[in-house]
């Protein structure tokens, strides 16, 4: 007597000759996995609301000729602590001439500190500035002009100035400043 066929034997892994077994369908789990991040984050995009950076952005004349006015101002008064205020952001890191570093709250504290009159102090004013935009981010760089109080004596010195600013819900702020002294 004929013994019967072998019974067929499944076997574990890769099969090319199985295209409707078990392994397709894992494969269709898998790709069905793998794609279920990008089409979670392709509707996270579409409902998130608008950039807040993208709406600042505004003409490119306007906010230099904003971020020129915003720096005259403050030069014209350093000495006030309200400058100081509208001028630096409250993230702001400055770099002094000196290499300290510092920040809103040291440098208000310090016209805080300072507030009994002395008399007249310096003057301050900017020379060459350089506005260079980037979107809602600006840097501005400049020679600082120190004009010491008349019959001082003193000589006017000079200054390297280069700050960053942001502008955020439609305000510029310096928030990176470095100042390095100048050829007298």
């Amino acid at each position: 007597m004929d013994s019967p066929p072998p019974r067929a034997t499944r076997q574990k892994g890769f099969d090319p000759s199985n295209r409707n077994g078990p392994m397709t369908l894992h494969r269709r789990v898998l790709a069905l996995v793998a794609l279920l991040p990008l089409a979670v984050c392709a509707a996270c995009a579409q409902s998130r609301p608008p950039d807040r950076a993208a709406a600042d952005v505004g003409d490119p004349a306007t906010d230099a000729a904003a971020l020129r006015a915003l720096l005259d101002d403050f030069l014209a008064h350093a000495d006030v602590a309200s400058a100081h205020e509208r001028f630096w952001a409250d993230d702001l890191v400055y770099t002094s001439s000196d290499g300290t570093r510092t920040d809103k709250a040291e440098i208000l504290a310090g016209l805080q500190d300072g507030a009994e009159d002395t008399g007249p102090g310096p003057r301050y004013s900017g020379e060459d500035v350089d506005i260079r935009l980037y979107g809602t981010t600006a840097v501005v760089a400049f020679r600082l002009v120190i004009a010491p109080p008349e019959g001082s004596g003193e000589p006017v010195r000079y200054n390297l100035n280069t700050g960053t600013f942001l502008k955020r819900d439609g305000v510029w702020r310096a928030v990176a400043w470095q100042s390095t002294r100048g050829a007298e």
